[in-house]
């Protein structure tokens, strides 16, 4: 079906369904990603994926060749992810360092996808940056 002039310059319409990481140690990723986000631990072939509702992360790592690849292949500890959490930021606090992560920022006025929240920033095994938004 051709697009109708009234739709000239409008994007076609599409939603996030996943996104890719690259991690170093796999039984350590695995456990943080479940423990600390909630992650549900998804087998894919000899990788993983952590899926959240309905997005993912797939995840590359020791032992995977995978194609295609970005130009720049993302590596260990270079991404930059946020997470929204539907709690007050105290209990994400709590959750944490519970968990014994620690917050490296935060809380802090931050802008996401619904608008302005309260943010936390801490880091998974490898360093990534990671990001928990609350917009209570």
């Amino acid at each position: 079906m051709c697009p109708d002039a009234d739709d000239a310059g409008r994007g076609l319409p599409t939603r996030f369904d996943h996104c890719v990481i690259h991690v170093s140690d796999w039984p350590a990723s695995n456990a943080f990603y479940r423990d600390v986000l909630g992650a549900e631990l998804v087998r894919a072939g000899e990788r993983w994926a952590y899926r959240f509702g309905d997005q993912q992360l797939n995840v590359h790592g020791t032992g995977l060749d995978p194609t295609p690849v970005a130009r720049v292949p993302v590596q260990p500890g270079n991404s930059d992810l946020c997470f929204a959490y539907d709690g007050p930021i105290a209990d994400a606090i709590a959750h944490l360092e519970a968990r014994g992560v620690r917050v490296e920022l935060g809380p802090i006025e931050r802008s996401g996808a619904q608008g302005g929240g309260l943010s936390v920033y801490f880091r998974d095994p490898d360093g990534s940056l990671l990001e928990l938004i609350s917009y209570q």
